[in-house]
Protein backbone atom coordinates (compact mmCIF):
# COMPACT_ATOMS: atom_id res chain seq x y z
CA UNK A 1 0.00 0.00 0.00
CA UNK A 2 1.42 3.32 -0.85
CA UNK A 3 1.90 5.72 2.09
CA UNK A 4 -0.11 8.99 1.34
CA UNK A 5 2.86 11.98 1.33
CA UNK A 6 3.19 14.83 0.04
CA UNK A 7 6.62 16.51 -1.02
CA UNK A 8 8.28 19.76 -1.52
CA UNK A 9 11.40 19.52 -3.37
CA UNK A 10 11.95 16.54 -2.71
CA UNK A 11 10.72 15.88 0.40
CA UNK A 12 8.30 14.22 2.89
CA UNK A 13 6.29 16.81 4.74
CA UNK A 14 4.28 16.15 7.75
CA UNK A 15 3.05 18.36 10.08
CA UNK A 16 6.41 18.54 12.69
CA UNK A 17 8.85 18.28 9.03
CA UNK A 18 11.30 21.13 8.48
CA UNK A 19 11.42 22.28 12.65
CA UNK A 20 15.03 22.15 12.70
CA UNK A 21 17.84 23.70 11.40
CA UNK A 22 19.95 26.97 12.58
CA UNK A 23 17.45 29.24 10.66
CA UNK A 24 14.61 28.13 12.39
CA UNK A 25 13.26 31.07 14.61
CA UNK A 26 13.53 33.24 11.01
CA UNK A 27 11.31 30.88 9.40
CA UNK A 28 8.51 30.59 11.85
CA UNK A 29 8.83 34.09 12.16
CA UNK A 30 8.22 34.56 8.07
CA UNK A 31 5.64 31.66 8.54
CA UNK A 32 3.59 33.60 10.98
CA UNK A 33 4.44 37.08 9.36
CA UNK A 34 3.43 35.91 6.39
CA UNK A 35 0.15 34.28 7.35
CA UNK A 36 -1.04 37.63 9.65
CA UNK A 37 -0.04 39.91 6.93
CA UNK A 38 -2.08 37.68 3.79
CA UNK A 39 -5.40 37.70 6.32
CA UNK A 40 -4.65 41.37 6.62
CA UNK A 41 -4.14 42.53 3.18
CA UNK A 42 -7.05 40.49 2.07
CA UNK A 43 -9.54 42.55 4.46
CA UNK A 44 -8.24 45.52 2.54
CA UNK A 45 -9.53 44.39 -0.20
CA UNK A 46 -12.74 43.79 1.67
CA UNK A 47 -12.63 47.58 2.42
CA UNK A 48 -11.89 48.49 -0.81
CA UNK A 49 -14.66 47.28 -2.46
CA UNK A 50 -13.32 46.76 -5.81
CA UNK A 51 -13.10 43.34 -5.88
CA UNK A 52 -11.72 40.67 -4.29
CA UNK A 53 -9.14 37.56 -4.67
CA UNK A 54 -11.10 34.37 -6.10
CA UNK A 55 -11.73 32.71 -2.76
CA UNK A 56 -12.23 35.43 -1.13
CA UNK A 57 -14.89 36.41 -3.61
CA UNK A 58 -16.26 32.68 -1.86
CA UNK A 59 -15.85 33.17 1.47
CA UNK A 60 -17.39 36.99 1.18
CA UNK A 61 -20.50 35.37 -0.69
CA UNK A 62 -21.12 32.93 2.10
CA UNK A 63 -20.74 35.13 4.86
CA UNK A 64 -23.06 37.24 3.81
CA UNK A 65 -25.28 34.04 3.45
CA UNK A 66 -24.65 32.54 6.71
CA UNK A 67 -24.69 35.74 9.41
CA UNK A 68 -20.63 34.23 9.76
CA UNK A 69 -18.23 36.89 9.60
CA UNK A 70 -15.57 36.06 6.64
CA UNK A 71 -12.47 35.02 8.71
CA UNK A 72 -14.98 32.41 10.23
CA UNK A 73 -15.66 31.41 6.77
CA UNK A 74 -12.13 31.48 5.90
CA UNK A 75 -11.04 29.13 8.56
CA UNK A 76 -14.18 26.66 8.06
CA UNK A 77 -13.74 26.92 4.63
CA UNK A 78 -9.94 26.08 4.49
CA UNK A 79 -10.95 23.25 7.04
CA UNK A 80 -12.69 21.78 4.41
CA UNK A 81 -10.10 21.62 1.66
CA UNK A 82 -8.06 20.35 4.37
CA UNK A 83 -10.51 17.36 4.43
CA UNK A 84 -10.08 17.09 0.68
CA UNK A 85 -6.36 16.19 1.19
CA UNK A 86 -7.56 12.50 2.52
CA UNK A 87 -8.71 10.68 -0.94
CA UNK A 88 -5.89 12.83 -2.48
CA UNK A 89 -2.80 11.55 -0.64
CA UNK A 90 -1.81 15.04 0.04
CA UNK A 91 -0.45 15.52 3.84
CA UNK A 92 -0.61 18.79 5.62
CA UNK A 93 2.89 20.41 6.73
CA UNK A 94 3.13 22.99 9.78
CA UNK A 95 2.63 25.67 7.20
CA UNK A 96 -1.11 24.20 5.95
CA UNK A 97 -2.69 23.86 9.64
CA UNK A 98 -1.69 27.61 10.38
CA UNK A 99 -2.98 28.69 7.04
CA UNK A 100 -6.28 27.77 7.95
CA UNK A 101 -6.49 29.55 11.16
CA UNK A 102 -3.92 32.45 11.41
CA UNK A 103 -5.44 33.79 7.46
CA UNK A 104 -8.95 33.86 8.97
CA UNK A 105 -8.13 35.27 12.61
CA UNK A 106 -5.64 38.22 10.98
CA UNK A 107 -8.54 38.80 8.34
CA UNK A 108 -11.53 39.74 11.36
CA UNK A 109 -8.84 41.63 13.27
CA UNK A 110 -7.88 43.76 10.90
CA UNK A 111 -12.06 44.17 9.47
CA UNK A 112 -12.34 45.16 13.24
CA UNK A 113 -10.37 48.42 13.27
CA UNK A 114 -10.17 49.65 9.82
CA UNK A 115 -13.09 51.50 9.14
CA UNK A 116 -15.22 51.33 5.79
CA UNK A 117 -14.22 53.94 3.22
CA UNK A 118 -16.04 56.20 0.42
CA UNK A 119 -15.06 57.31 -2.32
CA UNK A 120 -12.24 56.10 -4.92
CA UNK A 121 -9.66 58.37 -4.10
CA UNK A 122 -9.01 56.15 -1.16
CA UNK A 123 -10.56 53.07 -2.27
CA UNK A 124 -7.88 52.38 -5.67
CA UNK A 125 -4.60 52.78 -3.70
CA UNK A 126 -6.75 50.59 -0.59
CA UNK A 127 -7.02 48.10 -3.16
CA UNK A 128 -3.59 48.35 -4.65
CA UNK A 129 -1.90 48.21 -1.21
CA UNK A 130 -3.94 44.98 -0.32
CA UNK A 131 -2.82 43.51 -3.68
CA UNK A 132 0.79 44.33 -3.49
CA UNK A 133 0.96 43.63 0.41
CA UNK A 134 -0.36 40.08 -0.39
CA UNK A 135 2.21 39.52 -2.94
CA UNK A 136 4.38 40.35 0.20
CA UNK A 137 2.68 37.85 2.29
CA UNK A 138 2.90 35.41 -0.23
CA UNK A 139 6.82 35.39 -0.77
CA UNK A 140 7.19 35.59 3.15
CA UNK A 141 5.26 32.43 4.08
CA UNK A 142 6.09 30.49 1.19
CA UNK A 143 9.88 31.06 1.64
CA UNK A 144 9.41 29.83 5.49
CA UNK A 145 9.02 26.05 3.96
CA UNK A 146 6.31 24.64 5.66
CA UNK A 147 4.13 23.51 3.25
CA UNK A 148 1.66 24.96 0.52
CA UNK A 149 -1.62 26.57 2.09
CA UNK A 150 -4.79 23.68 1.71
CA UNK A 151 -6.17 25.16 -1.18
CA UNK A 152 -2.97 24.97 -2.91
CA UNK A 153 -2.44 21.81 -1.71
CA UNK A 154 -5.42 20.62 -3.04
CA UNK A 155 -4.46 22.17 -6.56
CA UNK A 156 -0.98 20.21 -7.08
CA UNK A 157 -2.97 17.12 -5.63
CA UNK A 158 -5.43 17.44 -8.55
CA UNK A 159 -2.40 18.07 -10.61
CA UNK A 160 -0.66 14.48 -9.42
CA UNK A 161 -3.78 12.83 -9.35
CA UNK A 162 -5.21 13.45 -12.97
CA UNK A 163 -1.95 14.58 -14.88
CA UNK A 164 -3.63 18.19 -15.80
CA UNK A 165 -1.34 20.77 -16.23
CA UNK A 166 -1.37 23.34 -12.92
CA UNK A 167 -2.28 25.76 -15.03
CA UNK A 168 -5.93 24.04 -16.34
CA UNK A 169 -6.18 22.80 -12.35
CA UNK A 170 -5.88 26.47 -10.78
CA UNK A 171 -8.01 28.06 -13.38
CA UNK A 172 -11.28 25.39 -13.18
CA UNK A 173 -10.41 25.54 -9.86
CA UNK A 174 -10.70 29.53 -9.26
CA UNK A 175 -13.09 29.80 -12.25
CA UNK A 176 -15.88 27.67 -10.40
CA UNK A 177 -14.97 29.37 -7.07
CA UNK A 178 -15.27 33.18 -8.33
CA UNK A 179 -18.68 32.24 -9.99
CA UNK A 180 -19.72 30.80 -6.90
CA UNK A 181 -18.83 33.56 -4.39
CA UNK A 182 -20.38 35.91 -7.15
CA UNK A 183 -23.96 34.16 -7.64
CA UNK A 184 -23.61 34.25 -3.28
CA UNK A 185 -23.09 37.76 -3.38
CA UNK A 186 -19.67 37.95 -3.23
CA UNK A 187 -17.98 40.99 -5.00
CA UNK A 188 -16.17 40.94 -8.45
CA UNK A 189 -14.30 43.68 -10.09
CA UNK A 190 -11.62 45.30 -11.25
CA UNK A 191 -9.86 44.31 -8.05
CA UNK A 192 -10.26 40.50 -8.66
CA UNK A 193 -8.28 41.10 -12.42
CA UNK A 194 -5.80 43.07 -11.21
CA UNK A 195 -4.94 40.38 -8.78
CA UNK A 196 -5.07 37.80 -10.84
CA UNK A 197 -2.84 39.39 -12.80
CA UNK A 198 -0.45 40.73 -10.58
CA UNK A 199 0.09 38.26 -7.49
CA UNK A 200 2.42 35.59 -9.53
CA UNK A 201 4.79 38.55 -10.99
CA UNK A 202 4.39 39.95 -7.21
CA UNK A 203 4.85 36.92 -5.41
CA UNK A 204 8.05 35.92 -7.31
CA UNK A 205 9.57 39.10 -6.58
CA UNK A 206 8.69 38.56 -2.98
CA UNK A 207 10.25 35.22 -2.69
CA UNK A 208 13.62 36.53 -4.22
CA UNK A 209 13.66 39.42 -1.25
CA UNK A 210 12.72 36.56 1.54
CA UNK A 211 14.39 33.87 0.47
CA UNK A 212 16.19 31.78 3.28
CA UNK A 213 19.17 30.03 2.95
CA UNK A 214 18.78 26.22 3.05
CA UNK A 215 21.09 24.48 6.21
CA UNK A 216 23.21 23.29 2.82
CA UNK A 217 23.66 26.72 1.67
CA UNK A 218 22.12 28.22 -1.31
CA UNK A 219 18.45 29.34 -1.51
CA UNK A 220 16.34 26.61 -1.90
CA UNK A 221 12.86 28.84 -2.48
CA UNK A 222 14.30 30.71 -5.28
CA UNK A 223 15.98 27.88 -7.17
CA UNK A 224 14.04 24.85 -5.87
CA UNK A 225 10.75 23.04 -8.00
CA UNK A 226 8.46 23.02 -5.12
CA UNK A 227 4.49 22.41 -5.50
CA UNK A 228 4.28 26.45 -4.04
CA UNK A 229 6.86 27.85 -7.26
CA UNK A 230 4.86 25.54 -9.56
CA UNK A 231 1.77 27.15 -8.42
CA UNK A 232 2.92 30.64 -8.66
CA UNK A 233 4.73 29.72 -12.59
CA UNK A 234 1.01 28.41 -13.70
Amino acid sequence: MRQSTSTTGGRTLSITSGLRGRHLPRRLLQLYAGLALYGASSALLVRAGLGLEPWGVLHQGLAGRTGLTIGVVSIIVGAVVLLLWIPIRQRPGLGTVSNVFVIGIAMDGTLAVVPDVHGLGVRIPLMAAGIVLNGAATGLYISARFGPGPRDGLMTGLHRLTGRSIRLVRTAIEVAVVATGFLLGGTVGAGTVLYALSIGPLAQLFLRVFAIPSDGGGSTVVAGSSPERAILRS
